[in-house]
C-alpha cells in the first residue's frame, strides 16, 4: 500500500492516471506552461537557487518561509523553480510539484513518499533520466525543508 498524498497532490495524481497513454505527454506539456515565473527579487539572484544537476535540463530551485514566519512543522513551505522553455518535460516536473506542494506545511512536504513520480504514470513515457530528475527535484525539495527547519 503506498503511502497516502496531500489532497492537492493526490488531485495530480488522479489527473494523469484518468488520462489515457497518448495523451498524459500533452498533460505535461500543458503543465510545463504553467510554471510561475521567478519572484523579481530572485530572477535578479539567481545565485539564491540551487542547481539540480541530475535534470537533463538546467533546473534551479529554492524553498523559502514566508517572510516573517517561524520555522515549524506547520510552517507553509513556498517553492520557486527556474527552467526553460524549451526543456518542457523537466518544467512540466517543475510545475507539478510546485502546484502540489506550494503552500502546504513542511511537515506534509516532508512526507510525501519518494515513489512520488512513479505515480504519475509517465514511466514507460518518459526516459529513465528525466524520471530520476523529477525524484532530485523532489529530494532537494524535502532536504533544503529540513535545511531550513533546523536554521
Amino acid at each position: 500500500m503506498s503511502a497516502p498524498l496531500p489532497a492537492q497532490l493526490e488531485e495530480l495524481v488522479e489527473d494523469f492516471t484518468a488520462v489515457p497513454e497518448e495523451d498524459k505527454l500533452q498533460l505535461l506539456l500543458e503543465f510545463s506552461r504553467s510554471l510561475p515565473a521567478l519572484p523579481a527579487r530572485l530572477g535578479e539572484h539567481p545565485e539564491e537557487l540551487e542547481q539540480v544537476v541530475e535534470c537533463q535540463s538546467p533546473l534551479f530551485l529554492t524553498v523559502e518561509w514566508d517572510e516573517g514566519t517561524e520555522p515549524g512543522p506547520e510552517t507553509p513551505v513556498r517553492l520557486f523553480f527556474s527552467a526553460p522553455a524549451e526543456a518542457p518535460t523537466t518544467r512540466g516536473f517543475a510545475s507539478i510539484l510546485h502546484e502540489g506542494l506550494d503552500g502546504l506545511p513542511a511537515r506534509q512536504v516532508l512526507e510525501v513518499p519518494d515513489d512520488l513520480p512513479e505515480r504519475f504514470g509517465l514511466t514507460q513515457l518518459v526516459s529513465p533520466l528525466r524520471m530520476r530528475g523529477m525524484s532530485a527535484m523532489l529530494g532537494r525539495v524535502k532536504r533544503r525543508v529540513r535545511e531550513l527547519q533546523g536554521a
